[in-house]
């Protein structure tokens, strides 16, 4: 009986494989023999949950031709995975992935580091600050005294607790977009929202269109939906939509959906204008494509003065093209698992009527929290409190990170909650992974693109500032040394690994 679950082409494995761009090589640089090369490559495919665990990988002259390399090397390569864990065999059956005893799976999006772990490894791979005290604890004392008529019903709400639906629906209204209660539903977080979209609007197959590079979990999210993404390459910088791109990709492609960040973009931080949304929804809506407008971030404004645009579906007032998800993950906090959806009313009705095959409702408490703090003034008091957080997490690592890798490149965002950052030639994954061996946990640029691109880049995020900032600066500094001498090859891989 075969031990695999699922199968890697060799055309398919070769061009991940060719996505991991390395430095250039400097004088007197030792290359690697081609079949070490080829293993580590294998080996931080699976590490990066680009290739899964248990995915049985090519005949050894299939993967030969596709690399144009002979089949004694990948025979080499192949047997120096086995002899570290990382390929099982067995005759007939072929080879498959593994990882080695006493690994944890790798994960494929980005895992929050285990609480255990937290005081010897410095977490850049979760883009949440700590919940905004008191407010957190005020606002879970105000739903307990508000909790007894509830506790007196079932408890289900498909469509989120009517309060709740009201507030939201006059703060869309308060920001210029009339809203009523029948276009909110709400949901268990912002990927609770997106499940339920790409569910009800994209079956299996179907295309959806996403910015390159985009948030890891939810293309991660619409690939095991079996969504086909079509990634639409952001502009340089954060110059945000490249509105000739998305044109030429919604007429041609034609995909059911689009999912785009347009307040302050995960990974990048761009921030799209007025012209920008309002190109998009006209595009969008000539081709029939239905965008999911994710607004997590919106409220997170770090400069003074910067004036927000109107939201995406501000410029979509027949409701027919725009979706918008928000959340308060991140404005709040991320362990208060409320997400919401504004939609048109009939959109809403059908969202709720799949629900009931799903999840059923959203927490009560926690609405019943968030109600709270948005009734009585402390959201805001609260939103206060993260902006602060992370523009001084935000200015503290750009300035830490000029200091330890000048020759880093990025552009600083004027919100959001991450810094897009271009590693001087350096492969992205290989940071990721030797970062865990010195002590530092970032996640690296293919995370974030579609079939293995940006290899040269890693994502950091503002949640840690003074003086861990310095320190993490000086781990990734260390890891980048590491990286560039070529120590990270080889069979000392580490022993352990969070992906």
């Amino acid at each position: 009986m075969a031990q695999w679950t699922s199968a890697v082409g060799a055309a398919q494995l070769a061009r991940l494989l060719n996505s991991q761009q390395e430095r250039p090589a400097g004088p007197g640089t030792r290359r690697p023999p081609a079949y070490r090369a080829l293993a580590d490559g294998v080996r931080l495919l699976v590490l990066e949950g680009r290739v899964p665990v248990a995915a049985r990988l090519p005949a050894e002259r299939e993967l030969a031709l596709s690399l144009s390399v002979s089949r004694t090397t990948v025979a080499a390569a192949y047997e120096a995975l086995r002899a570290e864990g990382f390929l099982e065999s067995r005759r007939g059956a072929g080879s498959w992935t593994a990882v080695p005893a006493g690994n944890p799976l790798p994960a494929r999006g980005l895992e929050p580091l285990p609480p255990e772990a937290l005081g010897s490894m410095i977490d850049l791979g979760c883009a949440a600050l700590p919940a905004p005290e008191p407010w957190l604890t005020r606002a879970v004392q105000g739903a307990l005294e508000e909790l007894p008529p509830y506790a007196h019903t079932h408890g289900d709400y498909p469509a989120g607790l009517p309060a709740l639906r009201e507030m939201l629906a006059e703060r869309y209204t308060a920001r210029g977009i009339p809203t009523m209660p029948e276009q909110i539903m709400v949901t268990t977080g912002a990927m609770g929202a997106i499940d339920a979209i790409c569910h009800l609007f994209a079956g299996r197959g179907e295309r959806i269109a996403v910015e390159s590079p985009s948030y890891a979990n939810i293309l991660q999210l619409m690939r095991e939906a079996g969504a086909r993404l079509v990634p639409v390459a952001m502009a340089e910088g954060l110059a945000g939509w490249d509105m000739d791109r998305w044109r030429q990709v919604l007429r041609d492609a034609a995909p059911r959906l689009a999912y785009v960040v347009a307040d302050f973009h995960n990974p990048t931080g761009a921030l799209a204008d007025e012209d920008q949304r309002r190109r998009l929804v006209d595009a969008a809506r000539s081709a029939g494509t239905v965008l999911i407008v994710d607004e997590t971030m919106s409220e997170l404004h770090l400069d003074e003065g910067l004036e927000m645009p109107r939201p995406v579906c501000g410029f979509d007032p027949a409701g027919s093209t725009v979706i918008t998800v928000g959340s308060a993950s991140k404005a709040f906090w991320a362990g208060m698992r409320i997400g919401w959806v504004r939609a048109a009313p009939d959109v809403i009705r059908s969202l709720v009527a799949a629900r009931a095959y799903a999840d059923l409702g959203t927490p009560v408490l926690e609405q019943l929290a968030v109600n709270w703090l948005l009734s009585t003034g402390g959201w805001e008091q609260a939103v206060d409190i993260r902006r602060t957080q992370a523009r001084e997490n935000r200015d503290a690592l750009v300035t830490a990170l000029r200091r330890e890798l000048p020759g880093w490149e990025y552009d600083v965002p004027r919100g959001g909650l991450t810094l897009w950052v271009r590693t001087g030639g350096l492969s992205g994954s290989r940071l990721a992974e030797v970062g865990e061996r010195v002590g530092v946990r970032v996640p690296s640029g293919p995370r974030f693109g579609v079939d293995g691109a940006f290899e040269g880049y890693v994502r950091l995020p503002f949640t840690v500032g003074g003086a861990v900032a310095d320190e993490a600066a000086t781990r990734l500094a260390a890891a980048a040394r590491l990286v560039e001498s070529g120590a990270n090859g080889g069979t000392d891989s580490p022993r352990t690994f969070v992906a």
